[in-house]
C-alpha cells in the first residue's frame, strides 16, 4: 500500500471515529467467509458499518482523533470494526447473537459514546435497549398517565350513574 493511499485509508477511519456513536472491536479468527458476509449484512440492514483495517493504520487514526484511548492496547491479530450509526446498542446485539451461535466474532472491546467497555461486558452491551425500544418506553410512560385519567373519569361517571339509579329506585318505590 502506497503513502498516499494509506493516508486516504486513515482519514477515512478518522471520519467513522468521528460520526459513529459507538465502535466495537472484534477478533474475526476462524470465520468463513460466507459468514462473515452474512453478518456483514446483518450489520447493513440495521445501519451498522463492519470494515476490516489494518491495525496500524486505526492506530494512526486513533492518535490523529485522540478519541477511544483504551483501544490501542486491544489492536493485535484479525480485528474487525464495528461502527454504530443511531443506535449504539444493536452492534452488540449482533455480535452476542454470532458469538452464542458460534463461539466465534468474540468482542475485543468497545466505546459507547465516550464510555469504555471490555470484551468481558457484551452481555450488558447485548442487553442495552435499542432506541426503538426507549422511545416506545418513553411514550408507554407518558400514555400511562392518560390512561389513567380516563380510568379515573369513567369510574366517576359509574358511580354517579349508579348513584342516580339508587336514587331512582328508592323514589319509584
Amino acid at each position: 500500500m502506497k503513502k498516499n493511499e494509506k493516508a486516504e485509508m486513515v482519514s477515512r477511519v478518522v471520519e467513522k471515529l468521528n460520526s459513529s456513536s459507538a465502535i466495537f472491536l472484534v477478533d474475526y479468527s476462524g470465520i468463513k467467509v460466507e459468514d462473515i458476509s452474512k453478518i456483514r449484512r446483518e450489520f447493513r440492514k440495521e445501519g451498522v458499518e463492519y470494515v476490516v483495517f489494518k491495525n496500524t493504520l486505526f492506530k494512526r487514526a486513533l492518535d490523529e482523533t485522540g478519541k477511544y484511548p483504551m483501544l490501542v492496547n486491544h489492536l493485535k491479530g484479525m480485528t474487525g470494526y464495528v461502527f454504530a450509526g443511531d443506535n449504539p446498542a444493536l452492534p452488540a446485539k449482533i455480535i452476542k447473537k454470532y458469538f452464542d451461535d458460534k463461539q466465534k466474532l468474540a468482542l475485543k472491546a468497545a466505546y459507547v459514546e465516550s464510555d469504555f467497555f471490555g470484551a468481558e461486558q457484551l452481555t450488558l452491551l447485548s442487553n442495552m435497549p435499542t432506541k426503538a425500544e426507549i422511545i416506545s418506553g418513553i411514550i408507554g410512560s407518558i400514555a400511562s398517565p392518560v390512561t389513567g385519567i380516563v380510568g379515573t373519569l369513567n369510574a366517576v361517571i359509574r358511580d354517579l350513574v349508579s348513584v342516580v339509579d339508587e336514587i331512582a329506585k328508592t323514589k319509584a318505590a
